[in-house]
């Protein structure tokens, strides 16, 4: 296992891949802003403009800090720390500046406690699997990075009660199958969800359908995603709170009937439309 990066000096390189909504920023929700960064999403939810009255949900690709806080100056006047980072999983393209940005800040970060291990130096994710079924990012992503992190003390695990510190109105809910403490953030009094990469509204696999955003309600990525059954799983526990707007780590966000109508069929045909026919950790029996 390679040493992991505990300073302020970014743990992977850049990635150079990019897509037509690049820092093209959309308030979805009461208080909730998705940010482009390249390819993923990041989130704030808050009050950017008011110290510490907002948090971060991850941090996007490497070598991303500079485009959140210029998405905060711009748009919010002044850079300010937040009261914590959430992190819905440790994949490099979900804490690429993770650990310059809680030193930066001195603030601390979230995730579940199954995920801990990668984000404390204790163990790397698997491989991503380039054999699987899929577009050319999919072929592309053994060149991805699968190392995990080392946020020492910054890095705590969320409330076993699914609360989330300093989010009195938001839950936490455990959708693993991507990875094992993969978590998604749900606020009931206006059915806001972030779903990490539980599902996505692009097919991430395709370049040219990251390049252009095409809006199409896709399973986890794939050549990432190594429990199929605990994915599909939690594409089912998300579906059945009917959420009202969705963000996910890739594509667009997606509103009323038309997200719900779309999850609905993913969680149906789930086997066809997000298990692919073949790969390392794909099960036949499953189809």
């Amino acid at each position: 296992m390679k040493q992991k990066v505990t300073s302020s000096e970014s743990p992977f390189p850049y990635i150079p891949m990019t897509s037509l909504t690049d820092g093209v920023s959309q308030r979805v929700a009461d208080d909730l802003y998705c940010l482009p960064i390249q390819i993923v999403n990041v989130c704030f939810i808050g009050n950017p403009h008011m110290e510490k009255e907002w948090v971060l949900v991850d941090t996007g690709m490497p070598k991303s800090a500079e485009h959140i806080y210029d998405f905060l100056s711009d748009s919010f006047g002044k850079v300010t720390a937040p009261r914590a980072i959430l992190l819905t999983h440790g994949h490099f393209d979900h804490v690429g500046t993770v650990v310059e940005l809680a030193e930066t800040w001195d603030v601390p970060v979230y995730a579940h406690e199954a995920e801990l291990p990668f984000l404390t130096g204790e163990a790397d994710y698997p491989e991503p699997d380039g054999s699987v079924e899929g577009g050319l990012i999919a072929k592309l992503s053994p060149l991805f990075p699968n190392e995990g992190i080392n946020l020492s003390s910054r890095i705590k695990a969320l409330p076993q009660d699914g609360s989330i510190p300093f989010l009195a109105d938001w839950k936490w809910i455990h959708t693993p199958g991507h990875s094992p403490g993969h978590v998604s953030f749900f606020r009931e009094q206006d059915r806001a969800l972030i779903a990490g990469d539980a599902f996505v509204t692009v097919r991430q696999d395709s370049l040219y359908k990251v390049l252009t955003q095409t809006i199409e309600i896709s399973g986890p990525p794939r050549y990432l995603t190594t429990d199929w059954p605990a994915a599909w799983e939690s594409v089912r526990k998300l579906a059945a709170l009917e959420p009202s707007v969705a963000v996910t780590g890739h594509g667009l966000p997606m509103f009323g009937a038309d997200l719900r109508d779309q999850l609905g069929q993913l969680v149906e045909h789930f086997a066809e439309r997000a298990i692919p026919d073949h790969g390392r950790y794909v099960d036949n029996e499953l189809h």
